[in-house]
């Protein structure tokens, strides 16, 4: 049988370098200075809606839950008013002002 041996004091091969660093993404694409969000849309329910009607682009129907949001932002505070009941669709985030000719549910349903 023949074993290969290693001399015990040979030293280890050098670590091979690093390619050198890239400059900078910002420099290389300048970024747009204002990006406004997009306007939030909103929409009054209808009698006894439950469900976003809001169509995209292509004409498909959003289809998601209303629920009732109370935390909502000092910027829709502005635009809907102080204390009104909100709702918001669960994908595609449209607001939905109360319906006029229906009672409110706030402290409806107690017992």
């Amino acid at each position: 049988m023949a074993e290969e041996t290693t001399p015990q004091n040979s030293t280890p091969a050098p670590p091979p370098t690093a390619p050198p660093a890239a400059p900078p993404a910002a420099a290389a694409a300048p970024v747009p200075a204002a990006a406004a969000p997009p306007e939030q849309k909103i929409k009054v329910r209808k009698p006894r809606q439950r469900s976003c009607d809001e169509k995209d682009a292509k004409g498909k129907l959003c289809a998601g839950h209303l629920k009732r949001w109370y935390d909502f932002p000092k910027e829709v505070v502005a635009k809907i008013g102080k204390d009104a009941e909100i709702y918001r669709c669960e994908f595609c985030k449209t607001l939905y002002k109360p319906d006029p000719k229906q009672m409110p549910h706030s402290f409806t349903l107690r017992y």
